[in-house]
């Protein structure tokens, strides 16, 4: 038995009573833990019987209880796809710790990556795929959920601004957190009175609403999802300010005339196509006036290779795929836009996305749940404990990107 592997069981050893893949699994995904996580350990409870993995002169992280025996072969053939599914079919929870901190740590000491490269587990595992292809496969329905405002409402702020936020206190809410990061763009971006202002992706319009309440500006949000649009639009004319704003149903593909100071896009860049880049970027060098700023919020990848997720392409944004930064600058390059800054802010996105998850768990009860039942709100919290984790320990990045069409700007001697 491998020396970091301790077990205290109260039954027979387990390759008695359950089927051999099972077993086998359970058996190598300890041992891949035990021989990989440094800095922790993790405990796994089935019934009666705890197992810890990991370095055991080190704090555990989770512990977790394991109610679906498919759960070790899930996690090994499938990866987080796989232990997200099992997630949302309720075949474990964590009952210590938390999963976002159970996540974290598997990430934190590069446990996907190096499960890529050792091969003794990779064997192991083929063979456990193997077996698991001759048992009878479940059905994997996907369920298509119409995703409604009822449920931004449920874990958003007030302003209804589902992108991350900018910390300056571990404490701050998520209304600090949002308004922060308003401003942030806000004067990044140096607006004053009476400019114009082309938000591209402008969701419910909240940052289009700050600017001009505190700015004083006049602006265009774009959207091409109809709820964004009529509910936008609703809260603008509430803030009396439908003569200053308004939010068209519109692709970002068609092009602008060259009438804004300013434009903004927030969480738009990472949902398009790389093959839609050039032409994004090509209507916002479009639309910019000749001393215009824009500035591009986008979640990103900060790694060699851009490893999408899967259960985050499967479930939450489907063809997503994030930029590189290397891809936005040369974008900008080619279409006569200066870089002027950037910044990675992807270790505030943890504490967004935690105070979005305590938002979500206060009011989730409240949702219908016809529409949003105990499997959607598994995967809701899954995805949001997910984005913690990555904000923390994986090849992520959230670029706010400062650029301008004209090479003599006079500049700030100091950044935001």
């Amino acid at each position: 038995m491998n020396p970091a592997l301790v077990t205290e069981r109260s039954f027979w050893p387990l390759d008695f009573f359950l089927p051999a893949a099972q077993s086998q699994a359970e058996r190598v995904f300890c041992e891949l833990l035990s021989r990989h996580l440094s800095d922790c350990h993790v405990v796994f409870q089935t019934g009666s019987e705890r197992v810890r993995a990991g370095a055991l002169d080190a704090p555990p992280v989770a512990t977790v209880a394991v109610k679906d025996p498919d759960f070790y072969v899930e996690c090994l053939t499938r990866g987080s796809l796989g232990m997200a599914e099992c997630y949302m079919r309720e075949g474990f929870d964590v009952i210590e710790g938390t999963l976002a901190a159970l996540l974290e740590a598997l990430l934190r000491n590069q446990v996907p990556r190096k499960l890529r490269h050792d091969y003794r587990f990779l064997r192991d595992i083929l063979v456990i795929k193997a077996r698991n292809v001759l048992r009878a496969p479940a059905t994997n329905v996907r369920a298509h959920y119409d995703i409604g405002p009822e449920l931004f409402t449920a874990f958003l702020d007030s302003s209804l601004t589902y992108s991350c936020g900018y910390a300056r206190s571990e404490d701050d809410s998520l209304e600090t957190l949002q308004r922060n990061k308003l401003d942030r763009i806000c004067t990044k971006l140096r607006l004053e009175p009476g400019q114009r202002v082309l938000d591209i992706g402008c969701g419910f319009g909240g940052l289009l609403m700050h600017a001009a309440k505190e700015y004083g500006v006049h602006g265009v949000g774009i959207t091409t999802s109809r709820s964004h649009h009529e509910l936008g639009n609703q809260r603008i004319r509430a803030a009396n300010l439908g003569d200053r704003l308004r939010i068209e149903l519109r692709d970002h593909t068609q092009p602008w005339p060259r009438e804004f100071d300013r434009v903004v896009s927030v969480g738009m860049m990472e949902h398009l196509a790389r093959s839609e880049y050039r032409r994004y970027v090509a209507n916002i060098a479009g639309a910019l006036k000749p001393g215009g700023l824009g500035l591009v919020h986008a979640i990103g990848c900060n790694g060699r290779q851009n490893r999408h997720d899967p259960f985050i392409q499967k479930y939450i944004f489907p063809g997503s795929a994030q930029p590189k930064l290397s891809e936005i600058t040369h974008e900008l390059e080619s279409h006569a836009l200066l870089t002027l800054d950037v910044e990675n802010i992807v270790r505030h996105y943890a504490y967004t996305c935690q105070r979005w998850l305590e938002n979500f768990e206060a009011h989730a009860d409240e949702l219908p749940r016809d529409r949003y039942d105990t499997r959607f709100r598994r995967m809701w919290q899954f995805y949001l404990e997910a984005g913690t984790a990555a904000a923390r320990a994986a090849e992520s990045a959230v670029y706010q990107v400062l650029f301008t069409n004209d090479p003599a700007l006079p500049l700030p001697l100091a950044r935001v």
